[in-house]
């Protein structure tokens, strides 16, 4: 794990701070770099390129002259697009260049990319760039001079802000050689275009915690699971002594378990057979008369039903009885 050290807005060293392997340490993909920053130009084309085709541009109703006789070739309208003013052939139209990349390949890339940087000691840390409560360009220019006075002449320098680090964002938004990012907003392309990294102490730590979180997503989490007794259900009672909770664990006696499917069976049986098709249903009496409210015939093998007035009512007999047609 490598080491980057913190420096002032006064240019002194104020501790250390350790970069992970797996963010700042990563192999670098030139493969999948390159996929992904394709992709994120492709996204940020606007696709509103349009042009006419002879059916769209105004005018050119007429035939200009005659079919024959005039020895010159047909024409059948000046919007052709052999003529000037004409349409224009297979041209381009309004259309979304933008790419589905999914994120753990931006993840990464962007990974690699500042594992490069970082090998080529081209990562910073400030832990700001205004002393005072006054926003100051010329203080935070200096801060970068004094920064990279180490490296090689940069021409282009990324700086990783917090989104709510006013401060640094009002001093640096004027300066030609500086990009401004957040850290929700550092990407691939960006990096690569830069020579060099510069981070807050703030926003390395909220990079980083975020760059955790997705880790873990991809890792194994811990084994929260707890383990019951075959058949068992925790009960959870207070404990003796300071108010703890302790979970205990009680088998089903042989009694209880066979009690519980046949207080189950029970019922279900007896809806069964006097409700067969749910609420709203019946089985015939014995004498195979309709029950009290029930008029409407049903045929179990054919799953039909008739009501009084339908013509097969008297030639069915009813298996079933319903209460009403729903």
């Amino acid at each position: 794990m490598s080491s980057v050290d913190v420096r002032s807005p006064d240019g002194e060293t104020t501790g250390t701070i350790e970069l992970p392997d797996d963010v700042f340490d990563a192999p670098a993909n030139l493969s999948l770099m390159h996929q992904v920053v394709v992709a994120q130009l492709a996204a940020a084309r606007a696709g509103t390129h349009s042009t006419k085709n002879r059916g769209e541009v105004s005018g050119g109703g007429a035939k200009p002259y005659r079919q024959k006789g005039t020895g010159r070739a047909r024409q059948g309208s000046t919007r052709a697009p052999q003529f000037e003013g004409g349409g224009v052939v297979h041209g381009p139209k309004p259309r979304d260049y933008s790419q589905r990349t999914p994120k753990k390949m931006k993840a990464a890339a962007l990974r690699g990319a500042l594992s490069d940087r970082a090998r080529d000691g081209r990562v910073h840390v400030v832990s700001s760039f205004v002393a005072g409560d006054v926003p100051s360009t010329r203080e935070a220019k200096d801060v970068l001079a004094t920064l990279l006075a180490d490296v090689e002449r940069s021409r282009r320098i990324l700086v990783v802000v917090d989104p709510a680090d006013a401060m640094s964002w009002k001093s640096l938004r004027n300066v030609p050689s500086v990009h401004l990012l957040d850290t929700g907003q550092l990407n691939t392309y960006d990096v690569l275009v830069s020579d060099d990294v510069v981070f807050t102490e703030e926003s390395l730590g909220s990079f980083l915690s975020a760059e955790a979180t997705r880790r873990s997503r991809r890792g194994r989490g811990p084994d929260l699971t707890t383990e019951q007794v075959s058949g068992g259900a925790p009960s959870v009672a207070p404990a003796e002594g300071d108010g703890d909770v302790s979970v205990t664990l009680r088998k089903p006696s042989a009694a209880d378990t066979a009690a519980k499917p046949a207080a189950k069976a029970a019922p279900a049986a007896a809806d069964i057979e006097t409700h067969p098709y749910g609420v709203g249903s019946h089985m015939a009496l014995d004498d195979d008369s309709a029950p009290a409210g029930f008029d409407i015939k049903g045929n179990a093998s054919s799953k039909l039903y008739h009501v009084p007035d339908s013509s097969f009512y008297d030639r069915t007999i009813a298996e079933v009885w319903f209460a009403s047609t729903d």
